[in-house]
């Protein structure tokens, strides 16, 4: 395994993450643990996870996943895990956390990391991200700025005032964002250095090749500004393991779920992944480890955060770290996605 540092932090992560969305409701507390306990042993000791999961968000099964990795987290060393998780803000409807989170202001994120280290059962969380923006922006499966849609926010500036706290407290090491874009990481950048508050290590954005836009305008900034790149959802729920090309209802999250990731609804997805599965037949590697080894090893990554429902595909997914593209591969992907650019944004 590889390792990394997360930002201008002391943390040093495993090139891989393990994601935790499915504990709690794909997969059980003891396949969870396994999970755990495999990425463990075999290198990976960068976790993320998150207030809301496991999703989709239900608030029959809001934090379990949380308390889940806590039981699992209190037998082992806790210097050795690089444990992350993140805050529910307001701008979706989950009415059922927090009663509501309002806003990502200092009595909702106080609120917030409390909950989450009691689930977690630790003292401090090594990277503590807000979840999506508060503010209007596009964000999963949207695909442009709308003025119309705009509405009040908690300035920028008062989301780190808030954070800081946290970070005085010892209840945090690290900050962080997700599914953030050009003008609110170079905000927060920029607030920081002014006044002296916690400065952002790092960006969860979804990134595939069905979803490169962080290639665009977040990429410079984040790499003047030494803000890493967390890639989620590598696999594109499972389109680009091409199950769903052979078979539309395949057992998977978006059969199971089926208002669940809409990104992935739009008309370019199913010629785009056909178009990249025959890459994968052509050079004799199966779709997904030609996905994943193409965002292992992008020099924009700093760590790929992958989920697993079953063992064996977590063995699957980490054994594609193996296999390096070579440049005429990356020109042939990059031919592809000039033909379907950005499909699944």
């Amino acid at each position: 395994m590889e390792y990394r540092q997360l930002g201008n932090s002391d943390l040093t992560v495993s090139a891989i993450c393990l994601g935790t969305m499915t504990f709690g409701e794909q997969n059980d507390e003891k396949e969870a643990h396994a999970q755990l306990d495999w990425a463990l042993a075999h290198g990976i000791n960068f976790i993320d996870t998150a207030e809301m999961y496991p999703v989709p968000p239900r608030a029959e099964t809001y934090g379990e996943t949380e308390r889940i990795i806590g039981n699992w987290l209190k037998r082992q060393d806790r210097s050795k895990v690089v444990l992350a998780t993140k805050a529910a803000g307001p701008a979706r409807s989950l009415n059922w956390i927090r009663g509501g989170p309002k806003a990502f202001d200092e009595a909702n994120l106080q609120a917030a990391i409390d909950g989450s280290l009691k689930r977690l059962q630790t003292d401090y969380v090594d990277l503590y991200q807000l979840h999506w923006p508060e503010r209007n922006q596009p964000m999963f499966g949207e695909w442009r700025f709308d003025p119309k849609k705009e509405r009040p926010f908690t300035p920028l500036m008062k989301q780190l005032e808030a954070l800081a706290k946290l970070v005085e407290a010892g209840k945090v090491r690290y900050v962080g964002v997700s599914n953030e874009h050009p003008w609110g990481v170079m905000t927060f950048v920029q607030l920081a250095q002014q006044f002296g508050l916690p400065r952002i290590v790092s960006i969860q954005n979804a990134f595939s090749l069905l979803n490169r836009t962080f290639e665009g305008g977040l990429a410079e900034v984040c790499w003047r500004e030494s803000v890493s790149l967390l890639a989620y959802s590598p696999l594109a729920f499972g389109h680009l393991t091409g199950k769903y090309l052979k078979d539309p209802n395949a057992s998977g999250r978006l059969t199971r779920f089926p208002n669940f990731g809409q990104r992935y609804t739009k008309p370019n997805v199913r010629p785009a992944v056909e178009a990249y599965a025959a890459l994968a037949e052509a050079w004799g590697m199966s779709l997904a480890t030609l996905a994943l080894s193409w965002c292992y090893h992008h020099p924009l990554v700093t760590s790929t955060i992958i989920g697993a429902t079953s063992l064996a595909q977590l063995e699957a997914n980490v054994r594609a770290w193996e296999t390096k593209l070579t440049d005429e591969q990356l020109s042939a992907i990059d031919a592809v996605h000039l033909r379907y650019t950005n499909p699944a944004p």
